[in-house]
């Protein structure tokens, strides 16, 4: 099957690439620590001259032997490679913005190959308080895909700064992020509330549900630095074990990042779009808090990616290949 299209997913700690062939399907992927925050340093030649930037040097061991086989394959890559502290920045586009839209508004950078890599837009949402993305926009676009035209859905991406993305008519109206599993990993290391935890090989799933619990509960509604302090005080008085620590307080985070979601979002079909264990602790959450239209999603990325080089002209539908 005929390659069509280099789609780079180019994140902070990350960089993952995919050769896909007609209709976006997969012919071969490979992932790299490479993320624009920890890019390679070793010079090296590239086309010809000696190379010392990090994203040449990247981009090269990314996708360098399938541009050297076929040289005119067209790129296109999302994510904080986009950033001011990126390759090139990609300004954003504002909020209400759809697959056409941000297709056509494409930011192009030219590598030491000569080779033009076409970098997708974040979006931003202006406001008293404005919220921006980056790669998360690409990620919905590749959920709508296969939905019908149309209605309302609510698409979640739980990480370290979750994401909850509203979608009407098959545009992104509206979005919030919770920095849930950053402030989680800060207080597990770094706070007296890990002091006392203890790793467990499996999940705990009864202190996590209680987590959740708590953060529903009249306790709940004081917020969550009210009840973060639990976290220890349970361990305390022996009604947490120091293993089941971990678990409560990611239970109790995620309930109050659930307890932000609209009260309309529970009668809104739910899409989660992540890393499977995550994806499975909201899930279980969500069903906890009363939500019952979720589903989860896969392979949302590189299905964006197509589908905004469709939409730029970089590429072809299958039946016109």
């Amino acid at each position: 099957m005929q390659a069509q299209l280099i789609a780079l997913d180019w994140g902070t700690s990350s960089l993952r690439a995919y050769k896909l062939g007609p209709a976006g399907v997969v012919l071969e992927q490979r992932s790299l620590a490479s993320g624009i925050m920890h890019l390679p340093s070793e010079p090296r030649d590239i086309a010809g001259v000696r190379c010392s930037d990090g994203f040449e040097l990247a981009f090269d061991a990314a996708c360098g032997d399938w541009l050297d086989a076929e040289p005119h394959l067209p790129v296109i890559a999302c994510g904080m490679v986009g950033s001011a502290q990126g390759w090139s920045e990609a300004a954003y586009r504002n909020t209400p913005v759809d697959v056409v839209s941000l297709g056509k508004a494409l930011h192009t950078v030219r590598s030491l190959r000569g080779v033009a890599v076409h970098i997708v837009p974040g979006v931003i949402e202006q406001g008293r308080l404005p919220n921006v993305m980056r790669g998360e926009e690409t990620q919905v676009l590749g959920v709508l895909h296969n939905r019908p035209a149309g209605g309302e859905v609510l698409i979640g991406l739980p990480g370290s700064h979750s994401k909850w993305v509203e979608v009407v008519g098959g545009c992104i109206t509206h979005f919030d992020t919770f920095m849930t599993g950053e402030v989680f990993a800060i207080l597990s290391k770094h706070s007296i509330l890990g002091r006392t935890q203890q790793p467990c090989e499996h999940f705990q799933a009864e202190a996590f549900d209680r987590g959740v619990q708590v953060a529903r509960s009249q306790d709940g509604q004081r917020g969550v630095l009210s009840t973060l302090f639990s976290a220890r005080t349970l361990g305390l008085t022996a009604e947490l074990a120091p293993d089941q620590q971990a678990d409560y307080l990611s239970g109790l985070m995620i309930g109050h990042e659930l307890a932000g979601l609209p009260e309309r979002a529970r009668h809104t079909p739910i899409i989660l779009v992540g890393a499977g264990p995550l994806c499975a602790r909201y899930q279980r959450a969500l069903a906890l808090c009363g939500f019952a239209h979720v589903s989860l999603a896969e392979e949302a990325t590189e299905r964006g990616l197509w589908q905004l080089a469709l939409a730029a002209g970089l590429t072809q539908p299958a039946t016109e290949a």
